[in-house]
């Protein structure tokens, strides 16, 4: 007998992006987790990706409330960009003539399946820290701290006339263009 897959499905009509536009930042996604999926659309540039995260999120609400799937386990395991209508308007050009401009439309379909497996990308090791390397941290943090005193010391001690050399010195500087 054939075991079915747990899947749910979002679908997003009359997209006014180019499908051949909405490709691209749809492929980045396909057959990722969501979780990298989400992180993948977030932060791309192209204007396709803010509709794509929003029907994405919109499959996973599906399947969390409708299906009663488990979050952790989604994988895009399919999303399809058709071509819809096309809107077409005439651009008048010199001498009488015109050019046509073809506003394209998308419709973007997206199946989201429910796999085994664990998903996240790097495990945390759990290191164990020996006495040494505590005791190494605490000299560290007190040299940093010796030294940040010293700082403080040293820009307290500098005089009036110290101040007005230093003031100095920024004219000394070649700028191209004068800071009034």
């Amino acid at each position: 007998m054939v075991e079915k897959t747990k899947t749910t499905k979002a679908q997003l009509n009359y997209l006014h992006i180019a499908p051949r536009k909405a490709r691209l930042v749809a492929d980045s996604i396909k057959g990722k987790h969501i979780i990298e999926a989400e992180s993948i659309l977030v932060y791309s540039p192209n204007r396709a990706a803010k509709p794509i995260l929003k029907l994405l999120r919109s499959a996973i609400a599906n399947a969390t409330n409708n299906s009663k799937l488990n979050k952790e386990k989604l994988v895009i395991s399919s999303i399809t960009v058709d071509e819809g209508p096309m809107l077409k308007r005439w651009l008048p050009r010199a001498m009488g003539r015109a050019t046509p401009i073809h506003k394209k439309t998308s419709h973007i379909k997206i199946i989201l399946e429910e796999k085994e497996g664990d998903f996240r990308r790097y495990k945390s090791p759990q290191a164990k820290v020996t006495k040494s390397e505590k005791s190494l941290v605490k000299t560290k943090e007190n040299k940093k701290n010796e030294k940040s005193e010293i700082k403080k010391q040293n820009f307290s001690k500098v005089d009036e006339s110290q101040k007005k050399s230093l003031k100095g010195i920024s004219k000394k500087i070649f700028r191209r263009k004068e800071i009034s």
